[in-house]
């Protein structure tokens, strides 16, 4: 009886480790998408004025821009991390 117990254990075993699935890496579609925008140093004055209007008290922490001339722009307000999307008028884009 204990043999066929034993037997049945490592049978049992020996599917469930030819069940783990097999990832492939999918991040470099991740590295694309980020690669799109270049840091900047400074955004434009409408940009700063429209984030003050939509965010009073916003900081600005880092600014990034693409070939669209579109901003990606991290921003703390109220201790609260964000990132918003502007276009160099300073309109605020959904993405």
């Amino acid at each position: 009886m204990k043999k066929i117990l034993l037997s049945a254990a490592i049978l049992l075993g020996g599917l469930s480790i030819q069940a783990a699935p097999i990832v492939v890496g999918s991040t470099t579609e991740l590295v694309k998408f980020q690669d799109e925008y270049k840091e900047v140093d400074a955004v434009p004055a409408a940009i700063k004025t429209a984030l003050d209007n939509a965010y009073p008290g916003v900081k600005l922490e880092k600014a990034y821009v693409n070939d669209k001339k579109e901003y990606k722009i991290e921003i703390i307000v109220r201790d609260v991390k964000s990132i918003v999307y502007t276009d160099a008028q300073g309109n605020i884009l959904k993405k």
